[in-house]
């Protein structure tokens, strides 16, 4: 039977695509509500969207749903570039959700960080890539997994010369 550790503290070995070091939110943050327009946009030609400001939105409440338990990791490689997550960007992981079946989780494997996708069935675990490039790890009987957090968002940043 494999076993599966949630919340535990984590090892010190570095992994591939994640740095090792997670950076906590800061309990207390600065606030700065961004203005939401309640108009969708379109990707398409421009839309006047002026016209549909709502209400501001806190970028620290939108994504952190527990700010003692939240971290962020910075994604090295590209093995989750199937799920939108790419080289650079920031993920939003909280260590206090419990990892169910399709979550994008960070675990640790062999000492290692590693930023998979969680896929539980008949018994059967496996922490699968969004990339056809890199196979699935799988447990089998007497094997660990330790999910170290859930991931609950990403964050990018574009260059202001959009290159």
């Amino acid at each position: 039977m494999y076993s599966i550790f949630t919340n535990q503290s984590s090892p010190s070995k570095a992994e591939s695509n994640l740095s090792q070091t997670p950076v906590e939110m800061a309990l207390e943050p600065v606030a700065r509500d961004l203005p939401l327009l309640a108009h969708r946009i379109s990707a398409g030609f421009p839309s006047p969207a002026a016209d549909y400001i709502e209400v501001g939105l806190d970028l620290n409440d939108y994504l952190v749903r527990n700010k003692p338990a939240t971290f962020l990791f910075t994604v090295k490689g590209d093995s989750m570039s199937g799920a939108s997550i790419e080289e650079g960007d920031k993920v939003i992981v909280d260590r206090a959700m419990t990892p169910k079946h399709r979550d994008i989780v960070v675990a640790v494997v062999d000492g290692d960080y590693t930023l998979k996708r969680l896929f539980k069935h008949r018994g059967r675990v496996e922490l699968r890539a969004e990339n056809p490039a890199y196979s699935p790890i799988e447990f089998k009987d007497g094997s660990e997994l330790l999910v170290w957090g859930v991931v609950v968002g990403v964050v990018r940043r574009y260059s202001a010369r959009g290159g």
